[in-house]
């Protein structure tokens, strides 16, 4: 995994406010590696950072999609946060 595009992915999802969310698809673009959407899900499954809130970083359908510390968990913090789904 490219060391780079990790810390670029990881810079724009600690950049999503609070009650809101981006898209495995939008946080690679925003990455700079527009179709790596997958990637961006390798990359955020393995964070246990929690400055770093993948949470927040859903499906392009307005799925939840998986989450390290329990997807039941993620759901939760996305709706304590506000955000409503489909998002």
């Amino acid at each position: 995994m490219n060391q780079d595009f990790q810390t670029k992915v990881y810079n724009v999802v600690a950049c999503i406010p609070k009650g809101q969310v981006c898209t495995y698809k939008q946080v690679a673009y925003l990455a700079g590696r527009p179709t790596a959407w997958r990637a961006v899900g390798n990359i955020l499954k393995k964070n246990y950072d929690s400055d770093i809130p993948c949470h927040r970083v859903i499906r392009s359908d307005g799925k939840p999609g998986g989450y390290n510390r329990d997807t039941a968990k993620k759901l939760r913090l996305l709706l304590a946060e506000g955000v409503k789904f489909p998002a």
